[in-house]
């Protein structure tokens, strides 16, 4: 007989979070309610003002998912979580919020990875850094900002650096499909999509599969990873959950 022995649940790799968080997304672009995937940050409540400097700064700049955010003071809760003392809790939009758009639309697709991606003269190139989703259990995006390989800030000042985003595929049967929802993001509260490749051809140097497409968006977190830049103490939890869009603000009302 075994004693004291503990059961513990499998690892869950990121392809199928996203997978499971698509699913039960509801927002809808043209009526701007239902249900997002939302990113959790902690900053020190001296560092608010800034923090939203630097969201509108991205959003501005077009490299942010969405301008809706909602800012949680110590001692409040967002589901399970409880603020700590001397922070300030940041929500912010995930882009497997895109995910679920296109699962709604009835376009199937596969999370490829996230990565890093070079930006010339506010062009994307390429990505320079990849960490595929079925490989992993973190979130790629929150490995690469500790990492220290980004300069969003960059992007923003100069127009050229280096960016979070991230890739997936779909089949270029729903190629009408995908351009409608990517339509009916103009004017709503998403945005971000960097590239919408051709075809059974590399997406910004990421091979797809054959009879597949690449859309690749800006990471969700990219505000974050500017927050970083500058020295500035904070803690991501990406991916963290879903939230009502009704429950967030723009980030111009602050």
């Amino acid at each position: 007989m075994i004693e004291n022995c503990t059961m513990t649940s499998p690892p869950k790799f990121i392809n199928h979070r996203i997978e499971e968080f698509a699913m039960q997304v509801t927002y809808s672009p043209e009526e701007r309610t239902g249900t997002l995937v939302y990113n959790l940050s902690l900053i020190r409540s001296e560092d608010l003002e800034f923090a939203i400097k630097i969201f509108k700064d991205c959003y501005r700049a077009g490299i942010s998912v969405s301008g809706l955010v909602r800012f949680l003071q110590p001692g409040l809760m967002v589901e399970d979580y409880q603020v700590p003392e001397g922070c300030i809790g940041m929500v912010s939009v995930c882009s497997s919020t895109l995910d679920g758009l296109l699962l709604r639309r009835g376009i199937p697709m596969n999370p490829i990875g996230g990565g890093i991606v070079e930006i010339d003269h506010r062009v994307p190139k390429r990505f320079i850094h990849m960490i595929l989703y079925e490989h992993t259990t973190i979130d790629p995006l929150q490995v690469l900002i500790s990492q220290e390989l980004t300069s969003v800030n960059a992007v923003m000042k100069r127009g050229s650096g280096k960016l979070l985003a991230n890739i997936r595929e779909c089949h270029m049967e729903a190629e009408s499909l995908v351009g409608e929802v990517l339509d009916s993001l103009t004017g709503s509260d998403l945005s971000g999509i960097l590239e919408v490749g051709m075809p059974n051809t590399p997406t910004l140097g990421v091979t797809v599969d054959p009879q597949y497409l690449g859309i690749v968006a800006v990471g969700g977190t990219n505000p974050m990873a500017a927050i970083r830049e500058e020295g500035r103490w904070e803690v991501i939890r990406a991916m963290k959950g879903l939230m009502d869009a009704g429950e967030m603000t723009h980030i111009n009302e602050y």
